[in-house]
């Protein structure tokens, strides 16, 4: 990793540092860091912002590295700029999953009802991530061909979403409408310490994978000739990006492009390595949803704009623009 290179990502980092201490300062209650230094932990600030605003923003921080980071895995095997959790399908398989958990009453104990919505993600992500990869085979990665698949799982995931809502009651209703439109506002301690626990080491397996992402941007047969075992690295890193995945899907709900508009930004600026390009886009997610939520709960007050719907405002013209940047390569 060069100088330069490193000095982009400690300015990746102040900028972050940055958001959390305004995005800490932003909102209905105005919370200065310095009221809170002394204050009484008994106090209604000082619960505000332990119980409420510091949660939200580790989870907006946390969601946004596995979101970006699973989109740049997604991107360097399928070696395709638009591939995306959210295009490909991914988000839709696990969310359905999720919904299904929600809806259909399983009696566990309240220990495990916590880990149902996030098992179950996990399970729909992988399923359709294997699929996806199992296709991709067959189609021998043509974009077109890997966008219908992406639009049929989705239309399918929403039609079995949609059959769902209308079986539910009032309160599953609201929920599903919720999470299928992207929230951070349901946060609590325990969904915090769960998604730390699975997306933090999973983020460390996969940069640990980076050379052999290098190595497959050559092509399967060249990384295969330079030691790299090919499928077992391909499959190794689908299930730790399911997983990123599912994990964010089953605590935020779905949170559209992010997977897809930061990966691709961040090669501009940092090129293919992944050893700078996963921890610059994992810092730049983090940012970008931390500044979208911040935004979708201050900009409507006191009502709160689902954060998905900010990032799919972003993210369509990204996606557009990808679109055409494709087709004018390929008639140049």
């Amino acid at each position: 990793m060069g100088k330069r290179y490193q000095v982009y990502l400690a300015i990746l980092l102040l900028v972050l540092i940055g958001s959390i201490i305004g995005a800490a300062n932003i909102g209905p209650v105005h919370l200065p860091w310095s009221a809170l230094w002394n204050a009484n932990p008994q106090d209604m600030d000082f619960q505000i912002w332990t119980n409420i605003r510091l949660p939200r923003i580790l989870l907006a921080v946390i969601i946004g590295i596995a979101l970006s980071v699973s989109g740049t895995v997604m991107q360097g095997l399928f070696r395709n700029p638009l591939a995306d959790p959210g295009l490909l399908g991914i988000s839709s398989g696990a969310g359905l999953a999720v919904a299904i958990a929600l809806v259909i009453p399983l009696g566990l104990p309240a220990f495990l009802s916590l880990w149902v919505p996030v098992i179950a993600a996990f399970i729909g992500s992988l399923l359709v991530t294997l699929l996806i990869y199992q296709l991709s085979g067959l189609t021998k990665g043509n974009l077109s061909s890997l966008l219908l698949i992406g639009i049929a799982i989705n239309a399918l995931g929403g039609a079995a979403v949609g059959i769902l809502s209308w079986v539910s009651n009032d309160q599953q209703l609201r929920q599903l409408s919720l999470w299928g439109m992207g929230s951070l506002g349901q946060t609590q301690w325990p969904l915090i310490i769960i998604s730390m626990c699975l997306i933090i080491p999973t983020i460390v397996l996969i940069q640990c994978y980076a050379k052999q992402l290098n190595l497959l941007q050559l092509g399967e047969e060249d990384a295969h000739y330079l030691g790299i075992n090919v499928h077992k690295t391909q499959r190794q890193l689908l299930i730790l990006s399911a997983l990123l995945v599912g994990t964010a899907v089953s605590i935020s709900g779905i949170i559209g492009f992010l997977g897809l508009v930061i990966p691709n930004a961040m090669r501009l600026i940092f090129g293919n390595n992944h050893k700078v390009l996963l921890p610059a886009s994992a810092l730049s997610g983090a940012i970008l949803l931390l500044v979208a939520d911040t935004i979708a709960r201050t900009m409507v007050q006191p009502a709160e704009m689902p954060v998905g719907l900010l990032t799919s405002l972003l993210g369509g013209p990204w996606f557009f623009w990808l679109i055409l940047k494709e087709q004018w390569k390929r008639r140049s």
